[in-house]
């Protein structure tokens, strides 16, 4: 499958910690699929979460969630899982996520995913800080 410019991917195996009895993916486990592509994606741009809340005192937080399910994945399938800016704010960025077969390009899961800056210690919204708009503007 050809990922189009801008768009991060990230490849997933299914394991049986990712199904249901019948082992089909259990469908809150692509948020957690859409999370690994989101981290590794700002980790690709050098934006290091950990790092950021223990010198900057603040981090990002989901605010907002819509997921589409179009076909299940199955135990073993290797996927593919995207994250691509959709649209950036002062104070929370919007990735459209997709999760496709490795080997097909078959469109699983798609979604958008809100996330917001709050401050650490209180968790108030806060802007995002500048150095990170900066790298995400360059991408």
């Amino acid at each position: 499958m050809t990922v189009p410019a801008g768009t991060f991917a990230w490849p997933v195996r299914v394991y049986w910690e990712d199904t249901d009895a019948g082992g089909i993916v259990f469908y809150a486990n692509y948020l957690k699929f859409f999370e690994r592509a989101r981290t590794e994606w700002l980790r690709s741009l050098g934006v290091m979460q950990g790092e950021l809340r223990e010198r900057v005192g603040g981090m990002f937080v989901v605010s907002e969630t819509a997921v589409r399910y179009l076909a299940p994945a199955r135990l073993d399938d290797q996927l593919l899982v995207t994250a691509r800016l959709q649209a950036a704010g002062r104070a929370s960025l919007i990735i459209a996520q997709q999760a496709t077969r490795a080997d097909t390009g078959a469109l699983l899961c798609e979604g958008t995913i809100r996330i917001g800056w709050v401050a650490d210690r209180t968790l108030r919204p806060g802007r995002i800080p500048a150095a990170i708009l900066d790298v995400l503007a360059t991408e």
